[in-house]
C-alpha cells in the first residue's frame, strides 16, 4: 500500500493515507482504601541484566498451614494387629488341625470298641465252650454237705 510506484510497472499511484491513533480518556483512578500501617508491604527494586530497574512490591508467597502431627502408633498396637492378621491366616489350618483331631478320635473310639466285642465275644466262647467238653476239672457240689459254716466235700 506504501509502496513507491515506480518499483512495479504498470501501476498507478496510490494515494497515501496515514491514520492517526485517537486519545483515550483518562480513566478515573479507583477509589483510594485506607490500609493499616504495618500492612504496607515494603517497596523493592531490582536491577534487570540489561541495566533497567523494576520497582514493585515485594510479595511473600503463601504459607500452607502447618498439617496437624499424627500420633505414634503404639507397637503394642502394632503388635495386636499383626498378631491377628496372623490368626486368621491359620485360621484354614486350625481348622483342618481340629478335623483332623476329631477324625483321629473317632477312629481310636471304634478300635477300642471293636476290641471290646472282640474281646467279649472271645470271653463268652470260652466261657460256653468250658462246659460243653471233659477236658478240665469237675466238681460236683451237689453232694456236699454244709454243717455250721463249714464246707465238706
Amino acid at each position: 500500500m506504501n509502496e513507491p510506484a515506480n518499483l512495479v510497472p504498470g501501476r498507478r499511484e496510490a494515494a497515501v493515507e496515514v491514520h492517526r491513533p485517537t486519545p483515550l480518556a483518562p480513566v478515573p483512578s479507583a477509589p483510594v482504601v485506607p490500609l493499616q500501617a504495618g500492612s504496607v508491604p515494603a517497596v523493592t527494586s531490582v536491577v534487570l541484566p540489561d541495566g533497567r530497574v523494576v520497582i514493585g512490591y515485594a510479595v511473600e508467597p503463601a504459607k500452607p498451614e502447618p498439617v496437624a502431627a499424627k500420633p505414634p502408633v503404639s507397637r503394642t498396637a502394632v503388635n495386636i494387629a499383626l498378631g491377628g492378621i496372623g490368626f486368621g491366616a491359620v485360621c484354614g489350618g486350625l481348622f483342618l488341625l481340629t478335623a483332623f483331631i476329631t477324625a483321629l478320635t473317632a477312629l481310636i473310639t471304634q478300635l477300642v470298641v471293636l476290641a471290646a466285642v472282640i474281646f467279649g465275644g472271645w470271653v463268652a466262647v470260652q466261657v460256653l465252650s468250658a462246659s460243653g467238653h471233659g477236658g478240665g476239672t469237675t466238681v460236683n457240689i451237689r453232694k456236699a454237705v454244709i454243717k455250721r459254716s463249714h464246707f465238706h466235700g
